[in-house]
């Protein structure tokens, strides 16, 4: 394929300064995502989040390495037993009486021991203060997926699982009292930086292994002495230890749980907080690529039975009694996003659960990276969820992984679905309900089951008045509650299901059981019961209600006026399903005195209609979304509309934020006195509150789960999903938005797409590409330059080759599709699933176009600079010579000529005479040695000190580069000692203009070797993050680099010296052309590009740090080439160089 640019013959050193449109498109593109980026990252966000308070006690213990078989960094690290309290304790006599269960914490990048102490602080508050209150809300079980995958899907069956289920369930729930408190560990890392370094996150891996020994070891001790004392109360062994996690924290543990060298069993439970798991948040460096991978691929092996060869059972899976919960904070943390902290096809959904903090139970709420550990709701309901593990019996942790996993989803999940069609989805917990049972018998064993019950009120919660007198018929479609009166409301189902509205929504801040029950009846008539079966009779279904979060509490204009309407705090949904077979619904509420014990609410509310989901579904196309950026799209809604408005985003919320913005037309008071009185959008909106509940948002997405937004009036909705990578599910392309509003408002709602955080998004979820690609765009330049070589064509610059690796159709085409074509064939032979296919393909070209503009801003600013060093020279060097002429300077020569004689040694004249040599060894005892990225800094200096050279090298008449079009000063011809070690072995015909031809060739020279540099810098800058964590470490530890990354290093190394001249180039490969002569011969250029492709792919698989294998590989082949060249150079056989020496 011809993929090269031609560069007219004239072309000057600045001539990519005038690039055409192509490259000022990708620039101007790349600086304003960029810009509008940061500024949406660096935006403050509202922290909802409410503080834990604690009086700390840190009390260290000591390891003993005797009890190790292997070594580690002990003396860095340390370990600590937290205690809350003010007072003075004795530490001896409190590890005496240890007989809790243990939980170690794990701090993560850069974090402190110290930071236990929110967790430790309220764990020890519930212990005291015993469970949360219970209340009658619809609680979360298993999905159905995890059912289906373990049961057979017959009547008896789904019957018999579902009791198993709720048996599983109540028997995990809590007494009014804890059996026993969590003893709190942590572990000190030293802050160190572990999300940068491979090394450092194994050392951390190696002490948390420790750690765990010695927990269990001071518990034995304690023990011990209890035993021997004899005590009465000595308590349980502890077998194993709890393990939390934060950030990197959370991935030590499970890198710890798998060591070799931990005892077997010690580790059963393990959670973490904002943790990655599916890759490093920073994928840049080798090994730490590396080690995430080895971790993954041993916890995938880790559940599957262990066999033989041949086939033969050896044990069950190692990991099968192993339970890990992963907790993210959501959409606001920008440094683990949620897809990272995914355990899909790492940990089996029967022994795993991830969860959002915006869909959590009692939390709602998404967090930063750090408040993720400090935010009392969260902490408080893990806290609950932690202590619910532990077993009445024993006082330890439940054995069974069933019984422990129930505890996390029944604590830590919300009521509502986490991914769901809330029209047509229901949880497996009311599934068997639903089933067409018409007899008794078909309950079989379960016989004395009465389904009727299930969502029940305790008969311990009685009402003063259940008159039927009082009773209120409906016969709207839409019922209203505005105070707690007593009295029941009737809604005919069968005369709304004529209609089509066969499904019913219930919105209210009265708590189930205590202030509001629903029920479903037959008939009326008390004698139509009789014929009834019993599972068909009268069934109360208060307890389906789902809790969500309320809004602030509602405030009273002026004192003495109407409260305005209170906020919803629970949702009930019935579908076609639940209603079949009932005649009517009925919506009780409690009088006022009767609710005791508790406060009543300030204002109570309830709405419920009767609706068809077709009725309010609105669907944004991709069209009207991408519009919706310049000119807002407007809904409008009428007084009688739908409860619950279903927005369907064909493009999801995770690539393109979306800003609502509520606005209340009319209220149906609009013809009243009062109503007259008052003037203004203000003031009509604030009359409008006192009548509508506030509008309620809950979105769903299927990477994310449930995000839910109260009292939404204006906001930018976003959901934590990344639907264009891969891996990501086909659904997720879409975002679906339920909007609960009073159907007795008007609304306007306006729909635009956020730029702002559209930008922020992008760089968020394909910074890891976009490096990947950077490094591909770099790779195909150079391939463009070795290709002009090969064909005896000008060497194009940088800005020219990747000029010409825009040009549409072709080279674009086949070097930004073509690896997309490859990548995909690649995945689908795999096991991940396929994203949409339209968001993966936009979205990675979008990306690729990005890294070239990055790349092409990163050219000129090197370009710049080099530029800006050579003229400084030129500058000095000709007032040197001014000087020189006019003053005598004999002591200064005296003084040069004095330490000359230093230029006689035997090693400095070695060294200047090979200077390549010199580099190399001093290159690579820093990368063995010390670190890669000294060495790798040493080498890139050598490519500047070249570039610089070559520049300097470049002649002109003085005339001529007076009036050329940088208007720079004139460039003397430089010594050849100075162009030696960049000059090509071209050999120059000695015509009047070989001057012009030596130019030309120092110009070529200068433009390949800027390629090489920023090949290599940023390779380079891919291991800083890593070279700044070793920094922190100078004076306390030094650990030999990883194999890995020192010989990936040192290949980078070869193809710096070994490729730094374009003419080291062979032709050995044969080249396919699409037009043109059928085959031509290749060499670097074919290299370069397998390469570029390589680097791209990584880019789409998240891991830049792969760009190392290529850059390693071409180091080799580019030795390959300079030792096959010098061989035929030997036999003076020269058919594999370039036709010409010059061009005339």
């Amino acid at each position: 394929m011809q993929l090269i640019f031609h560069p007219s013959r004239g072309e000057e050193i600045m001539g990519g300064l005038k690039t055409n449109c192509r490259v000022s498109a990708v620039v101007i593109f790349a600086v304003c995502v960029g810009v509008a980026g940061l500024l949406g990252l660096l935006t403050p966000i509202p922290n909802g989040c409410n503080m834990t308070y604690m009086y700390p006690t840190y009390i260290p213990i000591p390891l003993h390495p005797s009890n190790i078989n292997f070594s580690s960094a002990e003396g860095k690290y340390g370990l600590y037993l937290y205690h809350e309290g003010w007072k003075k304790i004795d530490y001896d006599l409190h590890l005496l009486k240890l007989s809790g269960v243990p939980v170690l914490f794990i701090p993560g990048n850069g974090g402190s021991y110290k930071q236990v102490r929110s967790l430790a602080a309220e764990s020890d508050r519930a212990f005291q203060g015993g469970p949360l209150e219970h209340t009658f809300y619809q609680e979360a079980s298993f999905t159905p997926e995890e059912v289906v995958r373990r049961y057979s899907s017959t009547k008896r069956n789904i019957l018999e699982e579902d009791w198993e289920i709720r048996n599983l369930f109540s028997s995990v729930k809590g007494t009014p009292q804890y059996s026993n408190r969590l003893d709190w560990f942590a572990v000190d890392l030293e802050g160190e930086h572990s999300a940068l370094d491979g090394r450092i996150l194994e050392e951390h891996t190696e002490y948390v292994v420790k750690a765990i020994h010695r927990i269990l070891d001071v518990y034995k001790e304690s023990f011990n002495a209890r035993s021997k004392d004899n005590r009465e109360n000595v308590g349980t062994l502890p077998r194993s230890v709890i393990l939390v996690g934060h950030s990197m924290g959370g991935f030590v543990a499970r890198a710890a749980s798998i060591h070799p060298h931990l005892r077997k069993g010690v580790v059963e439970t393990i959670l973490t907080l904002s943790s990655p798991h599916q890759s490093p948040p920073v994928a840049l460096q080798p090994s730490l690529g590396h080690f995430f991978s080895r971790v993954n691929k041993a916890w995938q092996s880790g559940y599957q039975i262990q066999r033989t060869r041949s086939g033969h059972w050896i044990s069950d899976p190692l990991l099968s009694d192993v339970v890990v919960v992963s907790i993210s904070g959501g959409i606001r943390d920008y440094q683990v996003r949620s897809k990272l902290t995914s355990l899909d096809g790492i940990v089996p959904s029967t022994h795993g659960l991830t969860i959002g903090a915006t869909g959590m139970r009692n939390v709602w709420l998404s967090m930063e990276h750090q408040s993720i550990l400090w935010c009392n709701q969260l902490v408080v309901q893990v806290s609950h969820a932690m202590l619910h593990l532990i077993d009445q019996s024993t006082g330890q942790p439940f054995s069974s992984t069933q019984k422990r996993l129930a505890v996390f989803v029944s604590n830590l999940r919300s009521g509502i679905p986490q991914s769901f069609d809330w029209m047509r989805s229901v949880q497996f917990q009311h599934y068997a309900e639903h089933l067409p049972i018409e007899k008794e018998e078909d309950l079989g064993s379960l016989g004395k089951l009465r389904i009727k019950d299930q969502f029940c009120c305790p008969k311990s919660i009685q009402w003063e008045d259940d008159s039927h007198e009082r009773d209120l018929y409906i016969e709207s479609t839409t019922v209203t509650v505005l105070a707690m009166d007593g009295r029941r409301r009737w809604m005919d189902i069968k005369r709304q299901a004529s209609d089509g509205r066969d499904h019913f929504v219930l919105v209210t801040n009265l708590v189930p059981c205590f202030g509001v029950r629903i029920h479903l009846w037959p008939e009326k008539s008390r004698l139509a019961l009789r014929d009834v079966p019993a599972v068909k009779r009268v069934m109360e279904v208060t307890s389906k209600m789902v809790h969500i979060p309320a809004g602030p509490a509602p405030r009273q204009i002026e004192p003495g006026s109407q409260t305005e309407q209170a906020p919803p705090s629970a949702v009930l949904r019935l579908g076609p399903d639940e209603l079949r077979g009932f005649r009517f619904l009925t919506i009780s509420v409690a009088p006022r005195p009767t609710v005791s014990g508790r406060p009543p609410p300030a204002a109570s509310m309830a709405v419920g209609q009767f609706f068809s989901p077709r009725e309010g579904k609105v669907k944004f196309s991709p069209q009207s979304l991408l519009l919706s950026s310049y000119k807002q799209q407007d809904v409008t809604l009428q007084e009688n509309h739908p409860l619950v408005m279903n927005f369907s985003f064909s493009i999801s919320m995770g690539i393109f934020p979306v800003a609502l913005n509520l606005k209340t037309l009319g209220c149906g008071i609009k013809d009243s006195l009062l109503a007259t009185e008052k003037t203004g959008d203000e003031e009509h909106s604030s009359l409008c509150k006192l009548r509508c509940f506030p509008p309620v948002a809950l979105v769903w997405d299927t990477e994310s789960g449930l995000y839910v937004i109260p009292n939404l009036y204006s906001d930018t909705v976003t959901v934590d999903s990344s639907p264009a990578l891969w891996g990501s599910r086909q659904d997720s392309g879409k975002t679906t938005l339920l909007l609960l509003v009073d159907p007795h408002c008007s609304y306007k709602i306006s729909v635009s797409v956020s730029l702002t955080g559209a930008a922020s998004r992008f760089l968020l979820l394909h910074g890891s590409q976009i490096i990947g690609f950077s490094m591909a765009v770099l790779f195909f330049s150079l391939m463009q330059q070795a290709r002009a070589w090969e064909l005896d064509l000008p060497l194009p610059s940088v800005l020219s080759a990747i000029e010409s690796n825009l040009r549409l159709p072709l080279p674009f085409g086949f070097l930004a599709v073509g690896p997309l074509a490859v990548y995909m064939l690649l995945a689908l032979l795999g096991t991940e699933p396929c994203p949409p296919f339209a968001s993966f393909v936009i979205v990675s070209i979008v990306s690729y176009t990005f890294a070239n503009g990055a790349v092409v801003v990163l050219t000129l600013s090197t370009q710049l600079i080099f530029y800006l060093t050579a003229c400084i020279q030129v500058f000095f060097k000709q007032r040197w010579q001014a000087w020189e002429g006019r003053f005598h300077m004999s002591f200064i020569h005296q003084f040069i000529d004095r330490f000359s004689v230093f230029s006689s040694f035997q090693v400095v004249r070695m060294l200047r005479g090979r200077p390549t040599l010199t580099v190399a060894v001093i290159v690579t005892v820093l990368i063995a040695f010390l670190h890669p990225a000294l060495g790798l800094i040493v080498l890139i200096l050598s490519h500047a000190w070249c570039c610089h050279t070559a520049l300097c090298s470049h002649p002109h008449r003085k005339g001529d580069w007076q009036n050329s079009k940088f208007k720079a000063d004139i460039f003397p011809q430089a010594d050849s000692s100075m162009t030696a070690g960049v000059k090509l072995e071209d050999s120059h015909s000695p015509t009047p203009d070989s001057a012009i031809s030596f130019g030309e060739t120092q110009l070529e020279a200068f433009n390949y070797q800027q390629g090489i540099f920023l090949l290599h810098l940023a390779a380079t800058a891919m291991l800083i993050p890593s070279f700044v964590a070793w920094g922190q470490r100078l004076g306390m530890d030094h650990s030999i680099p990883w194999f890995l990354d020192s010989a990936l290093s040192l290949g980078i190394v070869l193809h710096g010296l070994c490729a730094c001249k374009v003419n080291c180039n062979v032709l050995l490969f044969p080249f396919p052309r699409f037009w043109g002569p059928p085959v031509e011969e290749a060499g670097l250029s074919l290299v370069y590009c397998l390469a570029g492709f390589y680097c791209y792919l990584s880019g789409l698989a998240l891991a830049p740090y792969r760009a190392f294998y290529a850059l390693a590989a071409v180091g080799l082949l580019s030795l390959c080439f300079r030792v096959i060249k010098r061989r035929y150079r030997e036999r003076g056989d020269f058919n594999l160089n370039r036709r010409h020496s010059h061009r005339h």
